[in-house]
């Protein structure tokens, strides 16, 4: 009996523990679709909406996913992509930004940590699942997670890393890998 309760305890523990160390939903990795979506957030404190669909017919996204606006590694990673925004543009790509914290602040943090350089948005309806960006240790909040989607919709890269200073470098790259080569 005793043995029986402990295989059975193992088996449990074991169950769980395979559980836990896997990832609840799977990374949007390089060459799949990115899923649509339609947002609504702020660019320079006024209200802006975002159709990714539509976005992708003038050219490549770069996503990016960030816990909260108003929280130090956010304030870094949003002002670096504000201070390279012409270098994407000259890329022919889009920034945009969203979160799931502090969203009632986003026209705020538009302003003054975007620097009006690009737009930021409230997570949507079914994107915390679509796009995988749950943080684990934050329940609530999205991930820093960058994702570049070229024109056809298909994800060129993506990054997932709570250091806010590989992002900017790393989507400049995958654009630049994306651009015709003369």
């Amino acid at each position: 009996m005793i043995r029986q309760t402990l295989t059975a305890a193992f088996a449990l523990a074991a169950a769980l523990a395979a559980a836990f160390a896997a990832p609840a939903l799977a990374e949007l990795e390089p060459g799949e679709t990115a899923p649509d979506f339609t947002v609504d957030g702020f660019q320079a404190g006024a209200p802006v909406s975002f159709h990714l669909a539509e976005a992708l017919e003038t050219g490549p996204v770069v996503l990016f996913f960030f816990p909260a606006a108003f929280t130090s590694g956010c304030e870094a990673q949003a002002a670096s992509f504000a201070e390279s925004i012409a270098e994407f543009e000259a890329l022919g790509a889009q920034v945009i930004g969203i979160t799931a914290g502090n969203t009632d602040r986003l026209a705020e943090f538009s302003t003054q940590h975007c620097a009006s350089a690009f737009p930021v948005f409230a997570l949507g309806e079914g994107m915390m699942a679509d796009y995988d960006v749950r943080l684990a240790i934050m329940p609530g909040r999205t991930s820093r997670t960058t994702h570049v989607i070229n024109a056809d919709g298909v994800i060129t890269m993506t990054h997932n890393e709570l250091n806010p200073y590989e992002h900017v470098d790393r989507s400049l790259a995958a654009l630049r890998e994306m651009a015709p080569q003369d």
